[in-house]
Order: structure tokens, then sequence, then C-alpha cells
């Protein structure tokens, strides 16, 4: 029997509106301001720091902190130069896509407000079928429908701009999530809905809980390096994206086996810390959580990298979510799995105990 699902239709609504929002890498305050207001109900306080990451905060007194983990940046380009005839040529911020560019709509964000642009391509019929060019990072461009740099910059475009796709969410067969920048913000509204499933079942923790949405992954964990200094945590359970690899074009030997649909994916890496690992494996087997396993290398590449080297050293743990097409303008997650991923967060919260300890030799 399928369980009851505990997205509301206030939680979807949120969804929408947070994930529509643009966040880029850098400027993520805006959508900050939205993932704020709907976690407010549910925790007693809140930390910022001054490059935008946000913290909701239950228990602030508590001396022993768990970290819940999302972040909130999407991938984006940057104006790099306007030639003479008034096109615009871009870099990237964060993991973007040349591939996918060409055709697309943009939004330019100015001063003045959005300009609208278009990734311009040649057509068809003017290529040469021999050898025709690839999308590349030097030779997608925007058009602005501007006659020239002149009128490029009075309409407000300069050189520093930020570039995101207006791409909208909207539900794929009932029950897949499709929109840009899932990655990850789809991490930040699963632990908000943890918060709220903590406070309406009026769940208390022994222990201070941190709801953390850092900014600058995108480029580097930046935001998740800066606010674990701050918060000092002892525990840190990150939610981040992994690949489904049953696509076209992904080759397995390599990726490993995960799909959408078949529960959270709980990772094995160096940084993940193997008790607090098994602590999430057996929350989930004893729950009945379907979940998935996964295997990385030297690292996670997540903001789980970040929490656990900061410190002194952070027992850290990785749980993914399963999504097809990657930094494209179409990622897609099963709401299977994003409910089950709030699920098995909020059940392993609930066996943490302050006097446990995590340590190999204890």
């Amino acid at each position: 029997m399928a369980k009851e699902s505990i997205l509301t239709q206030k939680s979807i609504q949120f969804l929408e509106k947070y994930l529509n929002n643009a966040s880029p890498t850098g400027y993520e305050w805006e959508g900050q301001k939205i993932w704020m207001d709907y976690l407010k109900p549910y925790v007693d306080d809140f930390i910022t720091d001054i490059y935008g990451t946000a913290v909701g905060v239950i228990n602030p007194d508590a001396p022993f902190k768990v970290v819940i983990e999302g972040h909130s940046d999407e991938i984006s380009w940057y104006v790099n130069y306007i030639t003479d005839n008034g096109l615009i040529y871009v870099i990237r911020n964060g993991g973007s896509d040349h591939q996918v560019a060409p055709s697309k709509v943009v939004n330019i964000h100015t001063k003045n407000g959005i300009v609208k642009g278009v990734f311009g391509w040649p057509a068809i019929h003017t290529r040469d079928k021999q050898e025709e060019d690839a999308p590349k990072p030097d030779n997608i461009f925007i058009d602005i429908g501007a006659k020239d740099k002149e009128e490029v910059e009075k309409m407000g475009v300069h050189v520093g701009c930020v570039i995101t796709y207006p791409d909208e969410f909207f539900i794929l067969n009932n029950d897949k999530f499709v929109c840009r920048a899932i990655d990850n913000r789809a991490g930040g509204f699963m632990i908000a809905e943890v918060a709220r499933l903590l406070h309406e079942n009026k769940v208390k923790l022994p222990f201070g809980l941190y709801i953390t949405n850092s900014v600058q992954e995108e480029i580097g964990l930046r935001g998740a390096e800066m606010i674990t200094q701050t918060i000092k945590p002892n525990v840190a359970i990150v939610t981040d994206v992994c690949h489904d690899t049953t696509t076209p074009m992904i080759e397995k030997k390599k990726q490993g086996h995960t799909e959408i649909g078949k529960g959270p994916v709980i990772s094995y890496a160096p940084a993940v810390q193997n008790r607090l690992r098994e602590l999430i494996l057996d929350t989930a087997e004893q729950k009945e959580i379907p979940f998935q396993r996964m295997a990385a290398s030297r690292m996670t590449g997540t903001d789980t990298d970040a929490f656990a080297y900061s410190n002194g050293g952070v027992a850290s743990a990785l749980i993914s979510l399963p999504l097809r097409y990657m930094h494209t303008t179409v990622e897609t997650v099963h709401r299977d799995d994003v409910e089950n991923v709030i699920r098995l967060i909020y059940e392993t919260l609930q066996k943490i105990d302050p006097k446990m300890s995590f340590s190999y030799f204890d």
C-alpha cells in the first residue's frame, strides 16, 4: 500500500514559487527570502551571513548541534564581452552547459530590471554539413535585439551582468517535478519540509537543529565552507541531487546505477562518516523507506565535503535525490523520491542522541 503523501498544497505552491525565482550563484538573496518566509513558523530563530547563507534554528541554546543542509544557488552565465554590433558573449557562473544554450531564451539581470535575450545559433541551412561546429563556450552568443554596443549599454546591460534561464516549474505525468534549478533548490525545499513536519507533529529534539540553505555550492562549496565555521556543528546531514543513470548516453560502469522513483540515494565516500551513514541506513530499513546506494571516489562533490573536513572534523553524511538531465532547464525528479528524502531525514533526526558517539574507537 502506498504511503500517504506528506506534501500539502501549500508545500507544492512554495516549491513552485521557490523554483521559479532566479537565484544564480552570488545572487541568491531573493530566493533565500522566499525560503525564510516559508520556514519562519517552524523555527525559533534565523542566522544569516554576509554572503547570503540562511539558517533556521530550532533549540538555539542547545550545546549539541545538528545540521541538515541543501544549497540555494543555480547555475547561470555572466556577460563577458559585448561586440561592436551588439552581440553578447558569456562565461559560466557555475557548471552551465554550453550544449543546451542555442535557441534558449534568457533573462539578463540589470539594475533596471530584466532584459530579455536569446542564445542565437546559425540556421541549419547555412551550416557546413560536413564540418559543423558544435556549441562551445567561445561560440555561443546572446542577441538582445540591439543594433550596436551603445544600444546594449543603454539597455542597462554591461560586463558582469548575470544571466539566467526563465524556464518554470511544471508537473510531468502527475508525479515528476520539472524545472531548472531543482539542483539544488529541491534540497532547500526538502529540509524546510522536515522542519514543517517536526513542528506539526510536535517533535521535541534533544539538540539544536540548524536547517541550513547554503550559497555558492556551484562554484566550489563556498557557502558551506563559511557557515560551518559559524555553526560549528557536531553532525551534518547534507542533501543534494545525483544522476539518474538510466537515461541514454550514460555509462553505468562509470556512473553507477541510480534512478528516479527508486528512493533516496545514500553515499559511500571518504567524507561520509560510516557510523552516521549506518544510522541512516538502519533508519531507512526500520521505517521501510526505499533507498539506493552510490559510491564516490575521492570526494562527493557536494557540501558534505565542506562540512566533513571543517572544525577538526564533523560527522557528515549525504542523502541524494536522483535527478534526470542535471544542469539543463528540464531537470526532472520523482515526487516519491522527494517525499522519501524528507521522510528519511525526519526519521533519522529522531534517532540522534547527543550522548551517542560516532567515533570508531568507542
